[in-house]
């Protein structure tokens, strides 16, 4: 492995353009990554390396399994989450197993007939490092894929180090119902709510000392922080490069709205996928809007809400099977101005006004999957109940941050 000499001047290499400049009063947050290729190369010498990440994997710009062969670390195998190693896939598509073709090393499916790294996946390997740009919701499945890679990794007596990263809608915003046992799925498996305010080094602290994973023995997790992110932090304030999380949240903007409008997943309303701007549009062909009912929602949360129409279209590695698809549907437009800030609630009150408008209209079991409850189609109101103000108390002790 190369000595800290080599590393600095590999850094000196990579084009200044791929990293967004922020003043020196205001400087860039320094991710979980850069500070294992800074300060922890060298306990990793003499160990074989796999890698569960994503294409939001990155450091200035360069793939991190880039980066890592570059400084001759012995990675032995890769583990592809959701959507892929290298981010090829559409939502829900089935990933397998394969060769990574930039660098010939193995990759390994999390999202396909195995969602759990097996004996012989981990075979070759002695230290997995988990890495993948996080949303800050209880439904996105990167906090799943780690939940199941640290049981298994626990299993079978390796190490895992989890390089933080931001929680891109901060680590104060807390909203949503707690998830309920009985809802838990690949798309809820921690008892927390929607939107959790914690990264996902923070969450994996706080699921182990509460004994959230099925494991007979404490896992041997290691969490690389950041350096200079703060809670109060949306992700602009971070100055890093926005790299899309999943095809369909190309821009912040699409990631923090979607905290509240992933929920039109579980209904027979079109979220948008197959179109220019998924979970910013939704609609369906049989959606009558009130503009004045709109006009209040968008001025009570911050968010111009226009009408439009729009045509889902298939768009392999985005949307393969769109709702509607083909189809001329109606509906709205979001553009959440600057103090947007309550997507959750924002979303479960647009939610029940789309219902009302549209022919139809129809929740599907799937909602309380996403909601972790029943309550979002049955109640009224954000009554997040004594479980949520537990788990405020609780999440203190577990942050690293301040």
């Amino acid at each position: 492995m190369k000595n800290l000499l080599s590393t600095l001047l590999f850094f000196a290499t990579i084009p200044l353009a791929c990293t967004p400049v922020k003043s020196q009063d205001n400087p860039r947050v320094r991710t979980g990554a850069e500070m294992l290729i800074e300060n922890y190369l060298y306990e990793l010498e003499g160990y074989r390396i796999g890698l569960v990440m994503n294409p939001t994997a990155r450091v200035q710009g360069v793939h991190v399994l880039d980066t890592l062969l570059a400084l001759e670390v012995n990675v032995t195998a890769l583990f592809a989450p959701e959507h892929g190693f290298r981010g090829k896939y559409s939502d829900g598509e089935v990933i397998e197993d394969g060769i990574d073709q930039q660098s010939g090393i193995q990759v390994f499916s999390l999202y396909g007939s195995n969602k759990r790294p097996t004996e012989e996946m981990l075979a070759e390997v002695d230290i997995l490092l988990f890495d993948m740009q996080d949303v800050g919701a209880r439904f996105y499945t990167y906090n799943t894929t780690m939940r199941y890679v640290i049981e298994e990794a626990t299993r079978y007596g390796k190490e895992v180090w989890i390089l933080d990263r931001p929680n891109p809608a901060g680590g104060e915003y807390v909203s949503g119902w707690v998830l309920e046992p009985e809802f838990e799925s690949m798309v809820g498996s921690h008892p927390i709510p929607v939107a959790h305010g914690l990264t996902l080094g923070e969450l994996s602290k706080m699921a182990i000392k509460e004994g959230w994973y099925d494991v007979t023995e404490e896992p041997s997790v290691k969490v690389i922080e950041m350096e200079g992110w703060k809670r109060n932090m949306l992700w602009p304030d971070t100055g890093l490069e926005w790299v899309p999380p999943s095809p369909n949240l190309p821009s912040f903007a699409h990631a923090y709205v979607y905290l509240g409008t992933c929920f039109f997943e579980g209904t027979t309303l079109s979220e948008g996928r197959g179109t220019e701007n998924p979970f910013l549009t939704v609609g369906a062909p049989g959606t009558h809007v009130d503009l004045q009912i709109l006009d209040e929602l968008g001025s009570a949360y911050h968010s111009n809400i226009d009408t439009v129409s729009f045509t889902p279209v298939s768009i392999p590695g985005k949307s393969l099977y769109p709702k509607y698809q083909d189809q001329l549907s109606k509906g709205v437009y979001l553009q959440p101005k600057k103090n947007f800030n309550q997507p959750v609630e924002f979303g479960v009150e647009l939610i029940k006004i789309m219902m009302d408008f549209t022919d139809d209209a129809e929740y599907k079991d799937y909602l309380n999957l996403l909601a972790g409850t029943k309550k979002l189609q049955n109640e009224d109101g954000f009554n997040w109940g004594n479980e949520f103000e537990e788990f405020l108390e609780k999440r203190q002790k577990y942050l690293l941050y301040n």
